[in-house]
């Protein structure tokens, strides 16, 4: 880690838990592009993809209390959207399976500008179930939905359903005002990100919060073994997500989690292998691309195997 941050590939903090114990728990460089003051253990970083997460499992939690089924249409829960939405599934939304056009981040101010772009959508890109396409359109209208059936905002859902269960006391989930320990992304050229837009489910949170968030998920404390087993599902081509990232499962139960996120100049990954009892956590805000060598450099050493480090 020490050789990662003096060759300049990684600004940020990083974890590693190995049986149940926290091994390795350090922060690397600066908090935002003017170098003025360093990182610590309690800042937070955006998780860019990894927040997907937070609405499919408050979809599964919605199914365990009978609110819904992964086979019912969009249509039951917002009547008003159009005809295409007497097509899609939950379970289409959950799988990246829709076939809705991806948002049109050039119109986009807030999330009554995203509800109003789901209501533009004339027709799909093909039909739900038949391809697949990673895009944010489906991510946003999961959110929508539990905001439906919870008769709350999604915000207020996740800080009540998922963070406080998990004891996640360091989340915040956008939009917010006024937090302190946010780390700044920042590019190499000392320019930093343009601020959040008023949306809302981009997550900020510590090292410490997505170990614990790991841990929930492991433990079925939010969810059954089963509801696991579904979203740790993916559609059946190469290079595929489901709604955890990358899952593999043996015998219904998961073994391995793997999940990255982008989002600015923020990079976060998150890897767990259950049967070897560690989990790797690491979060930046100067993006380089270098966290998946990180990772699998720190995998290397647990498992007491050869090391590359990360060249520049």
């Amino acid at each position: 880690m020490k050789w990662s941050s003096q060759i300049g590939v990684f600004n940020g903090n990083v974890l590693v838990s190995k049986n149940n114990k926290i091994i390795y728990n350090a922060s690397f460089g600066f908090t935002d592009a003017t170098k003025a003051n360093k990182l610590t253990t309690d800042y937070r970083f955006h998780i860019g993809s990894i927040t997907k997460e937070f609405s499919a499992v408050a979809l599964m939690q919605l199914k365990e209390q009978g609110k819904l089924k992964l086979d019912d249409k969009v249509s039951k829960f917002i009547p008003e959207l159009p005809q295409w939405a007497n097509e899609v599934t939950i379970k289409d939304l959950l799988q990246y399976t829709s076939g809705m056009p991806d948002v049109n981040w050039k119109s986009i101010k807030n999330d009554k500008d995203l509800f109003d772009g789901l209501m533009l959508i004339e027709t799909l890109d093909f039909k739900p179930g038949t391809n697949y396409d990673y895009n944010m359109n489906n991510v946003f209208l999961r959110q929508f939905i539990v905001e439906r059936l919870a008769k709350m905002s999604f915000k207020t859902y996740a800080e009540k359903f998922i963070f406080q269960p998990c004891k996640m006391n360091s989340s915040v989930m956008t939009s917010f005002k006024n937090e302190e320990n946010i780390a700044k992304g920042f590019n190499n050229n000392l320019v930093a990100d343009k601020a959040d837009l008023p949306i809302t489910g981009g997550t900020y949170l510590t090292t410490a919060d997505l170990l614990k968030w790991e841990k929930c998920i492991q433990n079925n404390k939010l969810i059954n073994k089963k509801s696991l087993y579904e979203l740790g599902q993916q559609f059946d081509l190469p290079e595929t997500q489901s709604s955890l990232g990358q899952a593999k499962f043996k015998n219904e139960k998961l073994i391995k989690h793997l999940h990255d996120g982008r989002y600015g100049n923020y990079e976060a990954i998150l890897v767990s292998d259950i049967d070897e009892k560690f989990t790797i956590i690491l979060l930046d805000n100067n993006y380089n691309g270098k966290v998946f060598e990180i990772s699998d450099a720190i995998t290397a050493i647990l498992k007491n195997q050869k090391c590359s480090i990360p060249k520049k």
